[in-house]
């Protein structure tokens, strides 16, 4: 099958992605077909499921691309980009997020999620730099947990991520502050602090260090349920952002009633939550979500299960909850590829997540029938920024000695935020999901 970009490429002239014309194919946007850098001087987060999310003030922002590298054929810049890769060696690597687009990928050393690939990045010190193909939190991570002499890159600065930017350090501590106006800050007769804040790897390294500096802890989509119960055993109940979706899944699935999970809206007094519900509360959410996975929809599911008897469907735990518990299974990207992976020949699975890594399992496994739940084309926004034209931009730049787009923590933020970074990687048991050499 084409990839997602080709396939877009292909609405966009009126043929069917097949070879027909008249493609009843659709997607979420008309501009999806157009260069990624026509969106760099806009304010937003450009085409795809993010395109109607609110960008914060005084976000990154991508200068003017030069023209050689906006005007460069594909087999150019692929010639290009492998030229730098070989003479570069060992001291280059190029992470690719899973939901990178196939023309990105290709050139990727390893592809794995975000904590995956910081993990890469950590692992490889005689890497002088490290192209991170993927969002700006995930190069702040990679900064954090590499040596200081590695320089992290992302190609595109404009690559952000909607859903962390939901949660900002100064809404985060206006709540925290309100919190301890209910709670106080003494421990329970247990040692159990009121409070603690968790907070979702898809957030900012600024987050990441409160977590850090308040007894916190970061998590991801595989461990959620583990870093759940490391902070009940710590606290009576968590603060629990910027996902209010993987939030609500996890605790739920932990038997934590409904009743006992707020959800917390950043513009409203108290988060628009009553002391009386606070004090019963286990888990407050945040008012916060991963616009990809809010697409998928029951009504998605039940139109799969009639067009295809026995189909597996498995969604991310990002998705709303009634989705998560429609579908027959949730978990995390890699639960997902290996799912897949492990399945008997013939095997037909509707997949709930973002559309470049779904088309690419189907590619990988032409023994399924693997497809998207959602039928309309709607990639990630901000993944969607990071372009080949952008790679080697900042690979040519880097050969000839210039660091482009250097992604840097400030030691500040850092330290705190390697203390929640490190005490999720103590939860992590031997044997854990790894990245996939490409």
């Amino acid at each position: 099958m084409r990839s997602i970009d080709e396939t877009i490429q292909l609405i966009r002239i009126g043929e069917q992605p097949g070879g027909a014309t008249n493609s009843t194919t659709q997607v979420c946007s008309s501009t999806l077909a157009d260069s990624p850098w026509l969106f760099d001087e806009t304010s937003g987060y450009g085409p795809g499921a993010s395109m109607s999310d609110t960008l914060p003030t005084g976000s990154p922002t991508q200068g003017i691309l030069p023209r050689e590298y906006r005007q460069a054929s594909k087999a150019e810049l692929d010639l290009r980009i492998r030229a730098v890769k070989h003479a570069m060696g060992d001291r280059l690597l190029i992470l690719g997020h899973f939901y990178q687009r196939d023309e990105v990928v290709q050139y990727a050393d390893f592809v794995g999620d975000s904590f995956q690939l910081a993990q890469v990045a950590k692992s490889r010190p005689a890497a002088e730099a490290i192209v991170f193909c993927g969002v700006h939190f995930m190069a702040e991570t990679a900064d954090m947990l590499s040596t200081p002499g590695q320089a992290v890159i992302l190609p595109n600065l404009a690559a952000g991520c909607s859903m962390a930017d939901m949660a900002d350090i100064d809404s985060v501590t206006d709540c925290w502050e309100d919190l301890e106006a209910v709670f106080g800050t003494e421990p329970d007769a247990q040692g159990r602090a009121p409070v603690i804040p968790v907070t979702y790897m898809n957030s900012s390294a600024a987050l990441k260090a409160f977590c850090g500096e308040h007894g916190g802890i970061v998590c991801t989509s595989s461990n959620a349920a583990k870093v759940l119960e490391w902070a009940f055993e710590r606290g009576q109940r968590v603060l629990f952002f910027p996902d209010q979706h993987l939030g609500r899944n996890t605790a739920k699935a932990m038997g934590i009633p409904l009743a006992q999970m707020p959800l917390w809206d950043p513009h409203q007094p108290q988060g628009g939550i009553e002391t009386a519900t606070l004090q019963d509360s286990k888990v407050i959410l945040w008012h916060g979500f991963c616009s990809v996975h809010k697409r998928f929809t029951v009504e998605q599911i039940d139109m799969a299960r009639q067009r295809h008897p026995g189909v597996q469907v498995i969604v991310h735990p990002e998705c709303p909850m009634a989705v998560v518990d429609a579908a027959d299974a949730a978990g995390s990207t890699d639960f997902i590829k290996k799912a897949i992976e492990a399945a008997a020949t013939g095997s037909t699975f509707a997949i709930g997540t973002e559309i470049n890594m779904v088309q690419r399992l189907a590619n990988e496994h032409p023994e399924h029938t693997i497809f998207c739940l959602d039928s309309i084309i709607c990639p990630c926004s901000t993944m969607y920024r990071i372009h080949p034209s952008y790679i080697a931009w900042v690979l040519e730049s880097l050969e000839r000695g210039t660091i482009l787009n250097r992604i840097t923590v400030p030691e500040a933020i850092a330290v705190p935020a390697r203390i929640a970074l490190e005490r999720m990687l103590s939860l992590l048991p031997p044997g854990s999901p790894t990245p996939s050499a490409a």
